[in-house]
């Protein structure tokens, strides 16, 4: 657990020294196609004027979910991660 609390406290101290919010972000996810994880992700960003592109693999297995969001602050880009992680078989890139 105390790695993935550093993890999101180095991401938040790297956003700030880097960004200017509000900013565009991408988020870049790979979701497993045998379920509803698309449509999860897709859900999750859906009220928040995101731009949603995706793109299947070559084998079908996986969809490549990437998305484009006017994001207010950095504890906002980690908020949004936060609430993907609990989207079964999901990958954040």
């Amino acid at each position: 657990m105390s790695d993935k609390k550093e993890f999101y406290k180095k991401l938040k101290s790297q956003l700030d020294d880097t960004t200017k919010f509000p900013a565009d972000y991408m988020y870049k996810f790979i979701v497993p196609t045998d379920g509803n994880q698309v449509q999860e992700v897709e859900d999750l960003f859906n009220d928040s004027g995101a731009v949603i592109n995706t793109k299947k693999s070559k084998t079908g297995k996986y969809v490549s979910v990437s998305i484009v969001l006017k994001i207010e602050s950095s504890d906002k880009v980690i908020s949004y991660y936060l609430k993907a992680e609990k989207i079964k078989g999901i990958i954040s890139l």
